[in-house]
């Protein structure tokens, strides 16, 4: 009768530390894109089999450190404008609606369509197109100028950008359009910005998640884009409830 052959002790062995290297690896990933440099370098240090920190090994960990933290603004920033990427976006608009939610502090998502892209890209270009997408992102960083601090601001693909902003801050529906509208220096092969806006209200009793409230706000813009290309409208994100205001 066949015996089995037992595996070699060494394999259990290199299990284990396979297992503790792929922990060590996903805690190292979490802690490089929530920023946070003491779990950072406590995960490389432990994955490194650092001991006892010496000198030399804390300069080379916080080099590393700050490479880890270049990649991830790199792999959360949109190229073309400098605001965030929808990755970018859903990670810290994320950890913006757990403040809210947590001071009880209300807030909007508002959603942005660029309406006249398509048309710039088939007529003048796709480098007029770039051009746009470029004013688009620097007409809301003048909307909402606390962008980076108290404010998120994202391009979540192609001609599509979202805001995120407490209550207070937040520009009417019709302020948006009109400021757009707004003459500025520009190639005359591109038109004046023109955006379909929807709005999508965060009640901090109330709490839903960004994907909830994307979706929110993304069929308030539609809405919008379907009724009128001068007015905006607001979304109730209560459950149910999802409906359109006019702005």
């Amino acid at each position: 009768m066949d015996h089995a052959v037992a595996p070699p002790a060494s394999w259990s062995a290199q299990d284990a530390l396979g297992a503790r290297n792929a922990e060590l690896a996903s805690q190292l990933r979490a802690a490089a894109m929530e920023g946070d440099e003491l779990r950072l370098t406590r995960a490389l240090s432990e994955l490194l089999g650092f001991k006892r920190l010496t000198s030399e090994r804390k300069i080379a960990l916080h080099a590393l450190t700050q490479v880890i933290d270049s990649l991830r603004s790199v792999a959360m920033t949109d190229e073309l404008t400098g605001v965030y990427n929808r990755r970018g976006f859903l990670q810290t608009g994320t950890r913006f609606l757990d403040v809210a939610r947590r001071d009880l502090r209300s807030a909007y998502l508002v959603y942005f369509d660029l309406n006249s892209l398509k048309q710039v890209n088939d007529t003048a270009g796709h480098a007029a197109g770039d051009v746009l997408i470029r004013e688009t992102a620097n007409f809301l960083r003048e909307l909402f100028p606390s962008y980076g601090v108290y404010e998120v601001l994202g391009r979540l693909g192609g001609d599509e950008f979202a805001a995120l902003t407490t209550d207070m801050h937040c520009p009417s529906r019709s302020e948006i359009v009109l400021r757009a509208r707004m003459p500025r220096a520009r190639p005359s092969e591109i038109p004046a910005l023109s955006l379909s806006v929807g709005l999508a209200y965060f009640n901090p009793l109330l709490p839903i998640g960004i994907d909830e409230l994307l979706k929110t706000a993304e069929r308030a813009m539609y809405q919008h884009k379907r009724v009128t290309a001068n007015r905006a409208v607001r979304a109730d994100p209560s459950p149910g409830l999802a409906r359109c205001y006019p702005a």
